[in-house]
């Protein structure tokens, strides 16, 4: 059991470093996720049922649909963005 929880430290550990270096957005929310489902289970193997319940949810759950949201939402204003200046482009 003690090298599956080294496993699952080195993986937190991995995961931390590719969400810094990341340049893409989506690609950081989906390390972000798997972050925080590491985490629920190493909460299970240091018996706290309690904040592994609430680490999935809250971590993986609710705050990552509040950033796809928020990424859907950046996109929409750039893709507007992009399509207000081939309209100015093209009436000039």
């Amino acid at each position: 059991m003690q090298i599956f929880t080294y496993i699952l430290m080195a993986f937190l550990l991995i995961c931390a470093i590719a969400v810094s270096l990341s340049k893409n957005l989506l690609n950081s929310l989906l390390i972000f996720m798997s972050y925080s489902l590491v985490m629920s289970i190493i909460w299970i193997i240091l018996e706290s049922p309690d904040l592994a319940i609430t680490e999935a949810a809250v971590g993986a759950g609710i705050t990552s649909v509040l950033f796809f949201i928020t990424l859907k939402k950046i996109q929409a204003m750039v893709d507007n963005k992009k399509e207000d200046e081939k309209n100015e482009q093209e009436n000039s």
